[in-house]
């Protein structure tokens, strides 16, 4: 069976973005540790309640944290953010479906990072392409949706194999669902046996100190 030549030059393409990528998220993660700034990805699909979740972390006030977000048109969520305090950067890419580390950088030059501890990439809403792309990020954060299934994890094993924390978001709606949290985790697991797990609502409340707890934990590590 002769090789497809077109196929063989697209990989080759692919593999050349990838890897001009990495080279940048390199000097975006140098950035993060000269300075002593956590960096986090937070991916999932849309409406999980990203902005949300940072919404009620800015209510905590337990780190300093800005925000860089990623979306195909609007500010909104960037502005929804402003409104509780916290310096956002609104990255509208049009029609590209995920952030990659040159757009990083270039809204980096827009942020103040004095006295900023941590810093927060919301990542668009897909669950296949930013998987794809180191953002110079320390930690990657994944949303999976009580009203999405609980079968995503088997369906986007790239997003969640990549996944360092899965936050099972929306959790107040559990007994309306056929979701089972402890099924998720154990097919996380076997993609990534490290992968930690936590139940949060932003209606409720809960899990938003562990949460907290846990960016706290890494935070104090830099």
């Amino acid at each position: 069976m002769q090789d497809n030549p077109h196929l063989t030059k697209k990989i080759e393409l692919v593999e050349k973005v990838l890897s001009k990528n990495d080279k940048e998220a390199i000097r975006v993660r140098e950035f993060f540790d000269a300075h002593g700034i956590l960096g986090l990805n937070f991916m999932s699909s849309p409406g999980s309640g990203k902005t949300t979740i940072l919404e009620q972390l800015a209510l905590k006030k337990s780190f300093r944290f800005n925000v860089i977000e990623g979306d195909l048109e609007t500010e909104n969520d960037a502005n929804k953010l402003r409104k509780r305090g916290i310096e956002a950067v609104q990255i509208q890419t049009g029609s590209a479906c995920h952030l990659d580390a040159f757009m990083i950088s270039e809204a980096m030059q827009k942020l103040s990072f004095e006295e900023i501890e941590v810093c927060v990439i919301e990542n668009i809403g897909n669950l296949v392409c930013p998987a794809s792309y180191d953002v110079g990020t320390h930690y990657n954060i994944v949303l999976l949706s009580v009203t999405e299934g609980d079968d995503k994890v088997e369906k986007y094993p790239v997003m969640f194999k990549n996944a360092d924390l899965i936050l099972v978001s929306k959790c107040d709606l559990i007994e309306h669902f056929d979701f089972d949290p402890e099924l998720v985790l154990q097919r996380a697991k076997k993609l990534n046996p490290h992968v930690e797990i936590l139940q949060i609502s932003s209606k409720s409340g809960e899990g938003i100190e562990a949460l907290s707890s846990w960016i706290c934990a890494r935070r104090r590590k830099k």
